[in-house]
């Protein structure tokens, strides 16, 4: 995925997190800080996998989750669009969390186990 040249997604296969995180996480980072606006149409499942030398079924995963995270829409034949309706709170840690799941990555830390340390985060900060 491009934007007057510059590239905005790439997929690393030597990192040991699976592509379609990598899109995910690099969308939900574009998304959280603006530079994908609301109303942004994003290419098709299959122009974004061709792009990034990707299976389709990765790139469709990796927007499935996003319009279940609220941050796509998808509008039948008329495409995927960032979607509307975000809060400030969410759009906040929204960029807290791809900003860990960065930092995970980068320190090589499985996907299981950063998601278990954030689940212990919050169970330690809930009201019992």
């Amino acid at each position: 995925m491009t934007e007057g040249g510059q590239v905005l997604i790439s997929v690393d296969a030597d990192l040991p997190v699976p592509p379609y995180e990598q899109v995910r996480v690099q969308l939900a980072e574009l998304i959280g800080d603006g530079r994908l606006p609301v109303g942004t149409r994003l290419p098709t499942v299959r122009q974004l996998a061709a792009d990034l030398r990707l299976a389709a079924n990765t790139v469709a995963r990796a927007y499935r989750e996003l319009e279940t995270a609220g941050l796509l829409e998808t509008r039948g034949r008329n495409g995927t669009f960032v979607a509307p309706g975000r809060d400030d709170a969410v759009d906040r840690l929204q960029r807290a969390a791809a900003g860990y799941a960065a930092e995970a990555a980068r320190l090589g830390v499985p996907p299981a186990t950063a998601l278990a340390l954030v689940r212990a985060a919050l169970d330690a900060v809930r009201p019992g």
